[in-house]
């Protein structure tokens, strides 16, 4: 089993790379908004659980985040690994993650982080947002998400420098050449 997070700020690509990684690792893909937005759909416990907190607003705690997440790691789908891509955000999330996967008899295997300066991100985001219609891609919002980014999320970068699983990727180029970063990295961890 070969895990692995994929951090970055809004807009550094995520998504995208994300794709080609699983593409080519077979990886499944852990999303906790689609995991999220299932177990609501599907109307299990958990989901009830997460519902009570989404529909006020509210953040759900991190020890449900990780139950919803133990259940994902049960499926056949992530036999062979899991990119982690929006979780963890905070450090006590990353220890969290880090227990989980300790009890499970596994680890976290590298975090690839997708390094774009803030100027770029904006104007990827602004045209991401002129593109798709998604209103949240403007200015204002953009800034916001930015500044909440630096403040809460940045600092996972330092905890997995500390670590010494952080993995800095130049985030800019296209996609192919990003990703080719990526892959010599991932191969070189993987032997």
């Amino acid at each position: 089993m070969f895990n692995l997070v994929i951090f970055g700020a809004p807009g550094s690509g995520k998504g995208t790379q994300s794709e080609k990684i699983i593409d080519t690792y077979g990886l499944h893909h852990i999303s906790t908004g689609e995991l999220l937005r299932d177990q609501i759909s599907r109307g299990t416990d958990l989901g009830k659980i997460a519902d009570s907190y989404i529909s006020k607003g509210q953040l759900i705690p991190d020890d449900l985040m990780i139950r919803i997440l133990e259940t994902e790691l049960d499926t056949p789908k992530a036999a062979n690994g899991v990119i982690f891509d929006g979780f963890p955000r905070t450090i006590p999330q990353a220890d969290a993650l880090k227990k989980m996967l300790e009890r499970r008899g596994t680890s976290l295997h590298t975090v690839v982080g997708l390094e774009v300066d803030d100027a770029e991100l904006m104007d990827r985001l602004v045209k991401r947002g002129k593109d798709s219609g998604r209103s949240d891609d403007n200015p204002d919002t953009i800034k916001n998400r930015l500044n909440v980014y630096h403040s809460t999320t940045q600092p996972l970068r330092d905890y997995y420098l500390n670590e010494g699983s952080y993995h800095g990727v130049k985030g800019t180029g296209t996609v192919d050449e990003i990703f080719n970063h990526i892959r010599t990295h991932i191969d070189t961890i993987k032997k």
